[in-house]
């Protein structure tokens, strides 16, 4: 099978950061699918893992975090597919990657692909959908079937795919929503996808919310780094909540949430997968709840960009566009 990996960590410019192999086809046992794969994703997690240092693998790595297709075999175990179910995912970072024609896949973590989506539209959603709705729900505990109706929530980071998501799942959970954005068109995105309020994260961010009449916000997601967690530690109300995804080496002073009885919660989508949780099968509900909401309409896929074929030079091309920091929605690569 065609599959696009690395056996170096090299930065994204060089010329060998990816290569282009031939590797077996997998077999599918006990849990797992057999997915043949028609989109795949770029996030930032993929442009962490291949950071370059002196590691070098003896085995070709293949990478990729998020990827639909068509499930072509099963393992034994398996009960909630069959060949030809139309799939979508996130994967788990402790396996081979999706940046290959077949992947084995834990059934458990794999949703049903939304009907009303093209492959490419499909796999611009998992990761982000499901880093974004255990950030809400599972994590700050906000209702989302509405019992939380007016409350708000601060957004940093919110034109990345997380944010693009998130916005569209606090909005749809009643919450009044203030979005980080800066550029022109990163603040058309946001208010297309339902932003209550924009602000710009190269100012003040406390004084633009207190701009908007507002002391503190009731929730706050940090969904790039934590270079605001001073002005989310003084923007969070008592006994509210931040939850971030970044594994920050920056100073995090815990005065002012210890003051506010406040609460700090990481979010990392990999944990269930990684660490075989019992509740490892909540994502294969949750993504099949996300396809149902946006099969009805509900919510939108996240996609603004797509590089045909997937080869290991295109793949270049989208890490060095994800590196940048200034992503808008999700970046998708289509087609071997």
């Amino acid at each position: 099978m065609k599959a696009v990996g690395l056996t170096r960590y090299l930065p994204v410019d060089h010329p060998e950061v990816f290569l282009d192999l031939d590797l077996p086809k997998p077999l599918p046992q006990g849990q797992d699918l057999l997915v043949a794969i028609k989109a795949v994703a770029v996030n930032p997690v993929d442009v962490k893992v291949r950071a370059p240092k002196d590691k070098v693998e003896e085995v070709p790595r293949i990478l990729g975090w998020d990827a639909s297709g068509i499930v072509e075999a099963v393992g034994p175990d398996v009960t909630l597919f069959q060949p030809g179910d139309e799939v979508y995912y996130a994967g788990d970072i402790t396996r081979s990657g999706s940046n290959a024609e077949y992947q084995l896949i834990d059934q458990r973590i794999v949703g049903h692909k939304p009907k009303s989506l093209s492959f490419a539209e499909a796999a611009a959603l998992p990761l982000t959908s499901i880093t974004a709705y255990e950030a809400f729900f599972d994590r700050l505990a906000i209702d989302p079937a509405g019992k939380d109706e007016g409350q708000t929530i601060l957004i940093i980071g919110a034109a990345g795919g997380v944010g693009s998501i998130g916005i569209q799942l606090a909005k749809q959970a009643g919450l009044t929503v203030i979005a980080t954005a800066s550029r022109p068109e990163t603040i058309n995105w946001v208010k297309e996808l339902g932003a209550d309020h924009v602000i710009n994260h190269h100012h003040s961010l406390v004084d633009q919310v207190r701009a908007l009449g507002m002391t503190f916000v009731d929730h706050i997601a940090i969904f790039n780094d934590m270079r605001h967690w001073d002005a989310a530690v003084e923007l969070i109300r008592p006994q509210g909540g931040i939850v971030s995804i970044d594994d920050t080496d920056l100073p995090m002073p815990m005065g002012g949430m210890k003051m506010k009885a406040a609460s700090l919660h990481w979010e990392f989508m990999f944990a269930r997968s990684m660490h075989q949780t019992p509740d490892m099968i909540e994502q294969h509900r949750l993504l099949n709840h996300i396809a149902t909401e946006i099969d009805k309409g509900h919510l939108r896929s996240t996609l603004n960009e797509v590089i045909r074929p997937i080869n290991a030079e295109n793949l270049g091309k989208a890490h060095a566009k994800i590196e940048t920091g200034a992503a808008k929605g999700k970046l998708v690569l289509e087609g071997f």
